[in-house]
């Protein structure tokens, strides 16, 4: 007696489709992010944040900025109101777990995006505090800080960078050098000659981070500061 025949193997399933940047799918933990113009209403987040800032570099001795002192010489109420890019101006950055669903509507810059796939979710302590009044899920994550100057040797204008802050749960993910690239993009949009900023010297990370950029680090040059009651003895001598 012959021995049964076996089935026949079942159909190999088709594969599914590969995952592919064209279908607009996220992999890993994606986060929104935007750059805008700082408004009046970011006051309250901005001083928390310098205050971080001056924590982070170990200068809260020199630290006396109030709510009232930044609202009202960075949006100052006269007329006519200066315009962002030439006076001071802030780029605030602001994360989201989901696609923004509103735009800010502002004449001198339009918001960018992006969104960047992280291996882990970001754990945010400070989200409450951080959080934008008007967003659903929306904080600020860091901001920059920027004026005009001008390079005599170039015969250009420039942009001098004051301040350029992360907070820490948003460190290396590449939003520092977001904020300063948006920077660098305003300065040649106008024409400028150079973005030029300090950097503490014992910062080694930011100074590895500045030079992988293609920065220069000048180290011939030091800063001369005149301040508190040395400025006002030097202004008012005769």
């Amino acid at each position: 007696m012959a021995a049964a025949a076996a089935p026949p193997p079942p159909p190999t399933p088709a594969p599914e489709p590969a995952l592919t940047l064209s279908q607009n799918t996220p992999l890993g933990h994606p986060i929104f992010t935007r750059i805008r113009l700082a408004t009046p209403s970011d006051v309250p987040q901005l001083h928390k944040l310098i205050h971080q800032m001056a924590v982070f570099e170990r200068l809260t001795h020199l630290f006396s900025a109030t709510e009232s002192s930044l609202s009202s010489t960075l949006f100052p109420s006269t007329t006519p109101t200066p315009q962002p890019f030439h006076s001071f101006t802030i780029f605030i950055l602001e994360v989201s777990p989901t696609p923004f669903t509103d735009t800010p509507n502002n004449p001198f810059y339009n918001p960018t995006e992006k969104v960047v796939n992280l291996d882990l979710p970001v754990e945010d302590p400070e989200r409450e505090t951080f959080r934008v009044q008007n967003g659903n899920d929306v904080f600020i994550a860091g901001f920059v800080l920027f004026f005009p100057n001008y390079s005599t040797f170039l015969g250009k204008p420039g942009f001098y960078v004051e301040d350029l802050f992360v907070r820490e749960c948003y460190r290396r993910k590449g939003f520092g050098k977001m904020l300063l690239s948006a920077v660098a993009k305003q300065a040649v949009k106008m024409g400028y000659g150079r973005v030029e900023w300090v950097v503490l010297d014992w910062n080694i990370n930011a100074i590895k981070f500045y030079e992988e950029m293609g920065a220069k680090i000048l180290q011939e040059w030091r800063i001369c500061r005149l301040t508190g009651e040395a400025l006002e003895a030097y202004g008012g001598a005769e």
